[in-house]
């Protein structure tokens, strides 16, 4: 079981580091010209609608993404057996990432294409929140409530 483990936390610590590795990417392909920055600077209303959807997509989506995975740990996973309750732990791990790594691509694209400074603090705000998804052993025990052998 203890290699099972493992492997879980590979995974999910691989899977972490593809949300900051998107991120980063984003940026850079932004930065390097790549991708068009500042299409949407004089279009006051694509501005506005874009601020606003980002604005809505991150207060939205971070808690919902932190008290899903933690409502479902607490009535579902905990209560089935060790080889169900590690594939229900990656699988509402991996959605509470996709729910973090949406907004963050969006708030991304929207400053690059605004150039307003609301898309880079969403996007910060998903990256701060991102810290407390991060992958570990003891987190994982603690979760599950395993005990150490």
């Amino acid at each position: 079981m203890e290699k099972e483990i493992k492997k879980l936390l590979f995974l999910l610590k691989s899977e972490y580091a593809f949300l900051w590795v998107a991120g980063i990417a984003l940026v850079t392909l932004y930065e390097c010209d790549v991708l068009p920055s500042g299409t949407l600077v004089e279009n006051v209303q694509a501005d506005y609608i874009l601020q606003s959807a980002a604005i809505l997509l991150t207060l939205g989506l971070i808690p919902f993404s932190l008290r899903l995975f933690s409502l479902s740990l607490c009535r579902n996973i905990r209560n089935l057996p060790l080889p169900f309750a590690l594939k229900s732990y990656r699988r509402w791990s991996e959605i509470r990432l996709a729910l973090l790594v949406a907004p963050l691509l969006f708030d991304i694209s929207v400053y690059y294409a605004t150039l307003n400074t609301m898309g880079l603090l969403c996007a910060g705000m998903v990256a701060i929140a991102s810290l407390f998804c991060v992958p570990s052993k003891g987190r994982l025990w603690n979760e599950l409530d395993l005990s150490e052998k």
